[in-house]
């Protein structure tokens, strides 16, 4: 799998909106590879995107079609400044649910010491982990550079997910989750999606 993830600053969300819709519309059904996109943007305008690929020769067919060029040619005038583009095909995939149910999405980005072992740790236990947050529909981990990553975390519900943060973890889950914590280089950034957007193939 590639994923693409693109962010930005928008003056208008609504009008953001309505630019995906309206590429999903008219460039989704000739987008050959594409497998979805989930979007959205926080309550203090910032614009965070996840399109995922079946493979980095599908994404680049897409974003050299005119069409496409076109539609990001009028996208950007809902932007305040560039946008900024990670492209990777280091992509962990956990789905517990259907994502696109999911009434929350949060973001992370950050930046890691040891990506691999991060990449173990992330697939450990799943089981586990689904019956411990049985909140977290799925999860779409992007990794890229040197050691940065996006990470989106899909939730039944903000409510859920809140809930979800404040129950102590089994001793061997806290123990992954403090070990995972220790490997990053910073606190990571968030992006709350209250309202997320989801774009799937027809």
């Amino acid at each position: 799998m590639f994923v693409q993830v693109i962010q930005g600053q928008v003056t208008d969300a609504e009008q953001a909106h309505a630019a995906f819709d309206r590429w999903m519309e008219e460039l989704a059904p000739e987008a050959t590879g594409w497998l979805g996109t989930t979007a959205g943007v926080t309550e203090d305008g910032r614009l965070i995107a996840l399109a995922r690929f079946d493979s980095a020769d599908a994404a680049r067919r897409n974003s050299e079609s005119p069409a496409q060029d076109k539609w990001w040619h009028e996208f950007s005038s809902v932007l305040t400044g560039d946008a900024t583009f990670h492209d990777t095909e280091d992509v962990m995939l956990d789905v517990q649910g259907e994502p696109d149910t999911a009434g929350f999405v949060q973001v992370m980005q950050g930046q890691g010491s040891n990506p691999e072992r991060a990449r173990e740790l992330m697939a450990a236990d799943p089981e586990e982990w689904a019956a411990f947050r049985p909140d977290v529909v799925a999860s779409v981990a992007a990794m890229y550079g040197g050691g940065d990553y996006t990470m989106a975390m899909y939730f039944t519900s903000e409510a859920d997910a809140r809930e979800g943060e404040q129950k102590e973890p089994p001793e061997k889950l806290k123990a992954q989750m403090d070990e995972l914590n220790s490997l990053a280089a910073g606190p990571p950034e968030f992006f709350d999606l209250k309202q997320p957007w989801f774009y799937s193939p027809s």
